[in-house]
């Protein structure tokens, strides 16, 4: 599932191929993208120039030269794909926006969970979202404010993006073997050493991933084995004690972690 530093590759990558172009035609392929954009709507947009794509949290906020905004979350298997004029669309394309020199900015969704829905100036589309996971707002004292309440595993607080924006199942998972914390931990029972060390363990593996891309993404990336030192690695070696990584199920999802190292 794309997490904060996938979508922020992808965020620069809709930028580097639609900021300053104007939109010759945008097309929905899929019933459930047309749900969210109606071929008329999709339509209007048709004119318009991208001024900039941003990011916030694992959402992308495509802004338009009229102040309106495309808002678009990638949800569970989205992702963008570029393409010359001579490419054949790929398999499973949702929507397409053919810009003014040739190119094609195409989300690609196998799922087709992928939305994408326009909103006029002056409307928010976000949902609430916690501090940015890589911004000062984010911080021990926050997460003490934020977990006060919040008796659930320290995991699975980390997954509800109104406590930090842009984590996810795979990096909650590498933030807290960096902060050698058992992912079961009550999460308003973490003392403030505790708060730090999880703090920085989710900048520490946000910001690997962002700092290599090129492990990362694309047809040379690495397993997500390799690049991981929990996640994916059931049965293997702890790259830091050497004891087994285990598996888990928390709220539905499989968090990795290992028994050695990682303390209550």
């Amino acid at each position: 599932m794309p997490e904060l530093p996938e979508v922020e590759y992808a965020a620069r990558l809709a930028r580097e191929t639609a900021a300053g172009k104007r939109v010759v035609a945008l097309r929905t392929l899929h019933p459930s993208q047309r749900r969210a954009l109606p071929d008329a709507v999709a339509a209007s947009v048709t004119g318009e120039v991208v001024r900039d794509v941003l990011r916030r949290g694992k959402h992308q906020l495509m802004q338009l030269a009229s102040g309106r905004t495309l808002h678009v979350h990638f949800r569970m298997t989205g992702d963008w794909r570029v393409l010359a004029p001579p490419d054949a669309l790929p398999a499973y394309a949702r929507v397409v926006f053919e810009l003014d020199d040739g190119m094609r900015l195409v989300l690609d969704d196998s799922r087709a969970l992928s939305s994408v829905t326009l909103h006029e100036p002056g409307i928010d589309p976000l949902p609430a979202l916690g501090p940015e996971a890589t911004g000062s707002e984010f911080s021990s004292d926050w997460l003490a404010r934020a977990l006060a309440t919040r008796r659930t595993p320290i995991k699975v607080a980390l997954l509800d993006q109104r406590v930090v924006a842009g984590v996810g199942n795979i990096y909650a998972s590498e933030a807290l073997w960096y902060a050698r914390l058992d992912p079961r931990c009550v999460a308003n029972r973490l003392g403030a050493m505790q708060l730090a060390a999880v703090v920085s363990g989710v900048r520490r593996a946000l910001g690997k991933a962002l700092r290599h891309p090129e492990r990362y993404y694309g047809a040379g990336s690495v397993s997500d084995a390799v690049r991981f030192n929990v996640y994916d690695r059931e049965g293997r070696r702890c790259r830091r004690c050497g004891a087994a990584i285990a598996r888990l199920v928390q709220a539905g999802r499989s968090t990795y972690w290992c028994g050695g190292c990682q303390k209550a």
